[in-house]
Order: C-alpha cells, then structure tokens, then sequence
C-alpha cells in the first residue's frame, strides 16, 4: 500500500491485525490522498475489546483515585510535549486549520485536567445520627466498562476530552468505536496513556460498522453508552441501550441560531458570527449556522459578515495560514453541496458562494468557501437542518419577541446566542431560549470542563450531561451505608428500635 497505513484496533495495550476483509479508506481531506486503510473489526474483534476492559476492571476500579490520577496528569504533560505532532494529526486526518487543530488537543488536555478533579468530585456524602444511633454514609463508585461511540469532527477531543478522561478517572474502563474518517488521533493518546502508565485493557479502540457497533448496545458487560453524533442514530442507541438497562448519554445534531438585535455593534457581532459559522469549515455541533437579524440592521449586518468571510483565506489543514480548511471527505462535501442546492431551489438568495473553490497545488482536496444564504424564511429545510458545512443561513425578523419565537420553533436545541447590547434583552433571551448552552455577545457559548456540555430539545438524550459534575454522576453510581454499632448494655436489650422507628 506504499505510504498508506494499514491500521490496526487496539485491546489490551497493543495494536492487533484485524481477521476482517473490508477495511475503509481514511484521507488526507487537503489533498484528496488516502492515508490509512481502517478496518471493519469483526464482531469477535468488538466482543474481544469489551472482554478486555472487563477482565481489567476489577484491578483499576480498586485502584484509588489518588493513584489513579497521577496517570492523568502524566497524560496531561505527554499532551502538552506531544502538542505539535498531535495538531498535525488532527489537521492531517479531519481537515481543520492548524489552530483549531490545536484547539481540539487543548480541549483533550482540557477534558484530562477536569477528570484530575475526581478525587473532589466524586466525594460523597454522610449524615451521623441520621435517626438515633444511625449513621449514613453515601458513596460514588464506579460502574464496570463504558463504551463510547465517537464521531468524526472533533478526534482529539470527544474520545479523549469527552468521554476518556473522566470515565477512567472513576474507575471504570472503556471501549472505543473511532471513527472510520477519522482514528488515528485516539489511537495516538492511546499510545500515550499506556506511556503515562495506564495499565492495559483500562482503553481498548476498535473501528467497524454499524452492525458490529450494536453489539455495544446490547452486551451484558457494557453498563453505559456515551455518543456523539446525529440524532436519528442517536435516538437507536438510546432506546436500544436502555432497553438493555444500560445508562446513556447521547449528544446529537444542533441547529444553533443566533439573534442580532439593532443595537448591536455590528463588526463585532460579524466577526463572531464569522468564527462560528465557518470555523472547522461548519463541521461542529457547536457552530452557528443560522442568524436571526432585526430587519432594520440586517442589510449592514449581512454586507460586513460577507465582507469579512471573504477574506479568510481558504487552504490546506496544515499551513498555519489557513483559515479554512477542508471538509473532512467527498461524500461529506457532496452531502453540504445538496443541501446548498436545497436552500436555493426553495428561494433563498445567495449572497456570498463557496462552491467552486480551487486552492493551487491542492486541487483535488475537499475544499468549500463561505456560503451565506439571505432570506431564508421558517418554511425552508435549510434552515432547519444541520448541514454541517461553511453555510451561514440568514432569517429577518421584526422584533426580538419574534426572533426569540423562530429559535425556539426549531427542534435542536444545543446552543444560542443573542447579540446586544441591551441587558433586558439579553437578561429575557437568556431566560426563555431553548438553547441548553447560551451566549450573549459570544459567538460560540461551549462552557469550560467545569461546567457540563449541555444541549437540550432533540440535541440531546438521556439524564446527565458530558463534563461537569454531570459527568462524574454519569459514570459514578450511588451506594448508601447505613451503620449502627452496640455497646455492653444495649445488647441486654429486648427490644430494639430501627431507624424508621418501627420494633
């Protein structure tokens, strides 16, 4: 296969050649090349990775926490030293511009620092003399083996800031489903962790379809599902995981709005908008694909927004000039491509087109400009939907009750944002949006590890969130001990009161 990988899956600290015989393709979305054949991991190959984490369950849950942490923060530091390569990996298999490449990693260590917290958050409680003589005692233990199923666009940071960190930090162990685009940069930290000294069959990767991913969902041995991804998969797994008595936390599609009120400033408001519609070229459930502009400050508003996208420079992932890279492959840009088509066909008026971009020497990469369609109204699928590319789609309004009342028709509701400079407007935005995660003058409103990542509305399904102390309740169950001891005297006793009172 020349310079074309042949990737392996990873159980129990070491990558194995896979038995199957339909391995994918993995490109270099900046120049169209096939960098890695993955493979489809047989069913054996997915049950042998869950085996591994349950035999090496038992060993690291009775690990403590304060041990077990010392292996995160040399995790964090192999992160930091490993910056550079792991940026270009990033870039190299998903497309993202060199900085936002970085971001993604720093967002991983980000993830690790806050599952360094464990020993702090996942403290339980107690109550001595809880009824007379009784003390109760609640403690947060560990739950077995997690899997995570991992979508393509963030590759360090939701397999290895998400889901990794947090769930090992507890005591649990993890399989990985990585995706097929885009695995490697998991693969990488794996090789780290195991450096860091994590004992082996605590992460085990595997690679394959969604038929073997279902084995996952129903596995006795697997006690709780974390995705990424859209919400049609992700309604399965819910319903098929909890089905089985397993806890789940899915974190699916978004369509993210912004509000634009007339007292806005509106270069800054622009360039805001500019750095969460078309940053990651769009490929982020955190992005802002839809702006809800007043009327009276819409024609200024969309000419600086275009204005300004027209000057970002369009390139490949890893020269650090770049401010838009590729999408991640050709089906992927044919798919945001449609969607284009779609918008237009059902009347909405294209202001700035991005899709007949070529760069020099990168022509057969998978590149997209800055696509701004005006006037969508509430009857257009397009903006509705996520299409998860560079496409800005525009809706005018009256007033800001109106604005408010067409973010909250739509059915995701991950993020929201409001620019003003009015703090009524932006104390009742905050208060009545749907939006589980609001951002007032702040383009991109993703909370810091500390707090949970948390979408509402079909952006997501379950009970507790990602990161936060949601996160630590997710992969922790609650056990509650109840003591009671006895001196000399009291055994003389005949009748003994229980704590509910009762003889």
């Amino acid at each position: 296969m020349g310079d074309i990988k042949k990737l392996g899956y990873y159980v129990n600290g070491e990558f194995k050649e896979s038995k199957t015989d339909k391995y994918s393709d993995a490109y270099d979305p900046s120049t169209g090349q096939v960098i890695a054949k993955v493979p489809n991991c047989t069913a054996d190959e997915v049950s042998e990775a869950v085996a591994a984490a349950k035999a090496a369950y038992p060993g690291w849950s009775s690990t403590p926490v304060m041990k077990r942490v010392q292996i995160l923060y040399k995790l964090r530091s192999l992160l930091i030293e490993h910056m550079d390569e792991l940026t270009y990996l990033v870039a190299k298999e998903n497309g993202k511009a060199w900085e936002e490449a970085q971001g993604d990693v720093l967002k991983a260590k980000e993830g690790t620092e806050q599952a360094i917290a464990a020993p702090s958050l996942i403290m339980g409680e107690s109550l001595m003399d809880a009824s007379k003589g009784f003390d109760t005692v609640l403690y947060r233990e560990p739950l077995g083996v997690f899997a995570g199923i991992v979508p393509f666009n963030f590759p360090a940071m939701i397999p290895m800031g998400w889901m990794t960190p947090v769930c090992i930090a507890c005591g649990n162990t993890i399989v990985l489903k990585a995706a097929t685009f885009t695995p490697q940069t998991s693969m990488r930290i794996a090789e780290l962790y195991k450096e860091a000294g994590l004992p082996d069959g605590v992460i085990n990767i595997v690679t394959c379809s969604r038929n073997e991913a279902e084995i996952l969902l129903e596995h006795p041995d697997v006690k709780g599902i974390t995705f990424v991804g859209s919400t049609g998969v992700g309604k399965h797994i819910y319903s098929v995981a909890a089905a089985a008595g397993k806890r789940v936390q899915a974190l699916c599609e978004a369509k993210n709005h912004a509000l634009v009120l007339n007292d806005a400033a509106v270069k800054r408001a622009a360039a805001g908008i500019i750095n969460s519609s078309f940053g990651c070229a769009g490929e982020r459930c955190m992005a802002l694909p839809v702006v809800v502009a007043q009327e009276d400050i819409a024609d200024a508003l969309v000419a600086e927004i275009t204005e300004q996208a027209k000057k970002l420079k369009i390139g490949p992932a890893y020269d650090k000039t770049t401010g838009i890279g590729p999408l991640v492959n050709a089906a992927h840009k044919a798919s945001v491509l449609e969607w284009i088509q779609k918008g237009i066909d059902e009347g909405a008026r294209m202001v700035l087109d991005g899709r007949d971009v070529v760069v020099p020497e990168y022509e057969n990469g998978f590149y997209m400009g800055p696509t701004i369609l005006d006037h969508v109204t509430s009857d257009m699928t397009v903006g509705d939907r996520e299409i998860f590319g560079p496409v800005l789609c525009i809706k005018r309004v009256k007033t800001f009750e109106e604005g408010l009342e067409e973010m909250n028709r739509n059915s995701f509701a991950n993020g929201s944002v409001i620019f003003t400079q009015n703090g009524y407007y932006a104390r009742e935005f905050a208060r009545h949006t749907d939006g589980g995660m609001v951002g007032v003058n702040v383009g991109i409103p993703v909370p810091v590890g500390a707090f949970p990542f948390s979408g509402h509305k079909l952006s997501f399904l379950g009970d507790l969130h990602c990161l936060g102390k949601d996160g630590f309740r997710f992969y922790t169950e609650t056990k509650v001990v109840t003591t009671r001891w006895f001196d000399e005297e009291e055994e003389k006793v005949t009748k003994v009161t229980t704590w509910d009172g009762t003889i």
